[in-house]
């Protein structure tokens, strides 16, 4: 990972302005493919899965060492959007089994 060398303090806001536009951008398509996957589970404890959710946050745990990020900070950030995104999930797999 590369990251340029500003020159002033409004260079490096706008490098982090650019930076979470595309952190949103890339959770918005994680959501969709999380929405997606509803439709190939079979009962709301598949969602839950905790086996997947550990295998996730092992993986980023891991990701974020060699990047030299806090394991910490993105195992907080990523319960957050799991949580999240798997009552998306429930609900995206409630209405589609209401059809």
């Amino acid at each position: 990972m590369k990251t340029e060398d500003c020159s002033s303090l409004e260079e490096v806001r706008s490098y982090i302005d650019q930076l979470d536009d595309q952190i949103v951008e890339l959770i918005a398509t994680r959501n969709a493919y999380v929405k997606q996957a509803a439709k190939f589970k079979e009962s709301i404890a598949e969602i839950k899965g905790e086996e997947r959710m550990e295998a996730v946050m092992d993986r980023v745990r891991a990701r974020s060492m060699e990047l030299g990020v806090s394991p910490n900070l993105l195992t907080k950030l990523y319960t957050i959007m799991i949580d999240e995104m798997v009552e998306s999930e429930i609900a995206e797999f409630r209405n589609a089994k209401s059809l």
